[in-house]
């Protein structure tokens, strides 16, 4: 039998409502606490690989997020001049997987995960912003205190960690933005364009809509206004293949957004007594591993088995982290290392797209699902 527990939750990101919705469905009392006036959205869209959406079939919401998303068969990597370099089967690995991969925008993902949450009747305590300072005493509250409040600024990392965590910088800033294009691009197909320190991502998703991230290496400039990266983002692509012009064409304005692309060392520990942090705040990695919001999700489901079997608070989180950093580590080392061939300005031959690379489908598809079916 479950023991039922009170459960903190800081933050109500993707790591943050999938783990408040697992818990709440075993019973426990959940508290979601989140620093900002409405659910987060940030992020124009994101690509769940066959590991997500096991985690979302665990969660009862796969076929409501099929229909929210598109389902991708391949990807395409094409030079600056459109001349195509490699090509990955996607729906081989799917099948080998035995789960489809499903694009969505990020902003219906978050909403598909607040609105089950609601219908559980947990409610996010918005405008609550969780200081260093408070987490202790939350953890004298409750029986677990969960931060996942992300990579920047995770106070509940802050209180774990006497010396503060700084993310690390990688030299480069994603614009992304979401676009619905008068003359519709293959929706069954991701593209990716790059040249020399420059890269061009294009991700269906559905009814003629897809969502995009131009990246190039630059310096950290939060001075700079907003409408001026968009002016260099067309300036910088507008030459480029007809598929990047008519995205940028069609972008939505309201939607666009920089974000300079930070991740973090991996860390020692997650976790001391009753407390812990999860997903971007635990092990944060770099948008071209692909995996980010798959390995929050991955953590919010390892940890809710965690909790069915596991009454003592410093054995659950310890277990934890040792089923979950050799995977989140790998994870957080392919990004870092495809982002440094991506935007290195001297390659003259820029390296295949993960996860076209020289690892085989088979070989993908054991390290997606490594940890998962073998539990469920």
């Amino acid at each position: 039998m479950i023991r039922k527990r009170k459960i903190a939750i800081a933050g109500a990101g993707v790591a943050g409502m999938a783990l408040a919705i697992l818990a709440a469905k075993q019973g426990h009392e959940v508290t979601l606490f989140e620093r900002g006036s409405t659910v987060s959205s940030m992020g124009a869209g994101v690509t769940l690989w066959p590991n997500a959406m096991f985690v979302m079939q665990q969660m009862e919401l796969d076929e409501k997020l099929r229909h929210a998303g598109g389902v991708p068969d391949r990807m395409r990597q094409f030079d600056q001049h459109g001349v195509v370099q490699t090509e990955f089967d996607i729906s081989a690995i799917n099948s080998l997987c035995g789960f489809p991969s499903v694009t969505v925008l990020r902003r219906e993902l978050m909403s598909l995960l607040a609105s089950e949450l609601e219908s559980l009747g947990v409610k996010i305590q918005l405008n609550c912003s969780i200081t260093a300072a408070d987490v202790r005493p939350l953890g004298l509250q409750f029986d677990l205190v969960v931060g996942a409040d992300g990579r920047m600024n995770s106070a509940v990392r802050q209180a774990l960690y006497a010396d503060k965590v700084t993310p690390c910088y990688h030299g480069f800033v994603n614009v992304i933005g979401v676009s619905r294009p008068e003359e519709n691009l293959a929706n069954n197909t991701i593209c990716d364009f790059r040249g020399p320190g420059q890269r061009f991502g294009i991700v269906p998703v559905n009814n003629g809509r897809c969502y995009w991230a131009g990246a190039w290496n630059t310096a950290v400039d939060r001075e700079r206004p907003q409408e001026e990266w968009y002016k260099e983002l067309h300036q910088r692509f507008r030459d480029w293949p007809d598929p990047v012009k008519k995205v940028l064409l069609s972008g939505d304005t309201a939607s666009v957004d920089r974000i300079f692309v930070h991740d973090i060392d991996p860390l020692p520990f997650w976790h001391r007594g009753n407390i812990l942090i999860i997903g971007d705040a635990a092990h944060a990695s770099l948008p071209t591993s692909g995996q980010g919001a798959c390995q929050a999700l991955e953590d919010a489901w390892h940890l809710s088995l965690i909790l069915k079997t596991e009454d003592e608070p410093e054995t659950a989180l310890q277990r934890f982290y040792q089923q979950r950093y050799l995977k989140t580590s790998a994870a957080q080392r392919v990004g870092r290392e495809l982002a440094g061939k991506f935007f290195t300005e001297s390659s003259p031959q820029p390296e295949p797209l993960l996860p076209a690379t020289h690892i085989s489908a088979s070989e993908l598809s054991r390290f997606w699902m490594q940890g998962l079916t073998s539990l469920a």
